[in-house]
C-alpha cells in the first residue's frame, strides 16, 4: 500500500501504529511482523524511519484472521481463507467490540468550530467531551480530568500540537489520536501517537477511529470529574 495514499486520507483514511494495532487486535506486534514476513498479505506501508503504518481495512484484516485463528484455524489457514475473501471482493469487516462505561475523550483544536463539530459527533455516540483551543489549557485538562483518548490537532496553537502528542503519548495510559490538514502522520506516529487523521474530519470515520482506539486500551477508566465551579 503507498505510503502516500495513507497519509493523504486516499484509503480509508486512518493510520495506526503497529502498538495500537497489536493492542487493538490482541496480537504481539512480534507476531504481526512475523505474518507480514510469512505469508506477504497484510504488508503495512513504511515511514522513511521504517515504522509500519497500518490502514483501518488492514486491522479489519488482521480481526478476520484473529477470528479464524480463535475458532480452531492455524495461521496459514486464517490468512489462506482471508485471501480468498480479499481476491473474491468481500473485504471483511471487523464488529465492533460491545461499549461499557463513558469513556473521556479530550480534544486539543485550535479551530473553535471544528472542536465543536467533534465534540457533537462524539457526545451523540455516547462519549464524554473536554475541549481545549489552546495547548496550555489542553494540558491542564489533561492532568485535571485523566482522558482516555486525547485528540490533538498538531497546528493548535501554532505547531504545538506535535509537543502535545509526544508529552500525552510519553505519559499515558491515555492513547492519542493526531489530527491535521497537512501530512504529518509519519512525524505524529514517530512522537507517540496511535493513530492519525487527515482534516477534514469525516463524522464516521472520526468515530469509528475513537472507537478503535478507545477499545484497544482495555476496561475504561472512570475519568476524574471537572470540579465545580462556584
Amino acid at each position: 500500500m503507498n505510503l502516500e495514499n495513507i497519509l493523504t486520507g486516499e484509503t480509508d483514511g486512518a493510520v495506526y501504529s503497529i502498538g495500537a494495532v497489536a493492542r487493538m487486535v490482541d496480537i504481539p506486534a512480534s507476531t504481526l511482523r512475523a505474518w507480514e514476513e510469512r505469508y506477504a498479505l497484510i504488508s503495512p506501508a513504511r515511514s522513511e524511519g521504517s515504522q509500519r503504518l497500518y490502514s483501518r481495512a488492514q486491522v479489519e484484516q488482521l480481526r478476520f484472521v484473529k477470528a479464524q485463528i480463535d475458532a480452531g484455524a492455524s495461521a496459514a489457514d486464517a490468512h489462506r481463507l482471508l485471501a480468498q475473501e480479499v481476491h473474491a471482493g468481500r473485504p471483511p469487516v471487523a464488529t465492533d467490540p460491545a461499549g461499557g462505561p463513558r469513556a473521556l475523550v479530550l480534544i486539543a483544536e485550535r479551530d473553535p468550530y471544528a472542536a465543536e463539530l467533534a465534540e457533537h459527533f462524539l457526545r451523540t455516540e455516547g462519549y464524554d467531551v473536554a475541549v481545549a483551543l489552546d495547548a496550555t489549557h489542553a494540558r491542564q485538562l489533561f492532568h485535571q480530568r485523566a482522558p482516555n483518548l486525547v485528540l490533538v490537532d498538531l497546528l493548535v496553537s501554532g505547531n504545538a500540537g506535535f509537543r502535545l502528542v509526544d508529552e500525552f503519548a510519553s505519559a499515558g495510559p491515555a492513547q492519542v489520536l493526531a489530527v491535521s490538514a497537512v501530512d504529518s502522520g509519519e512525524e505524529a506516529i514517530r512522537l507517540g501517537a496511535a493513530a492519525f487523521l487527515r482534516k477534514p474530519l469525516e463524522a464516521l470515520r472520526l468515530v469509528a477511529t475513537v472507537r478503535d482506539l478507545i477499545n484497544a486500551g482495555g476496561p475504561v477508566r472512570t475519568s476524574r470529574r471537572q470540579p465545580a465551579r462556584a
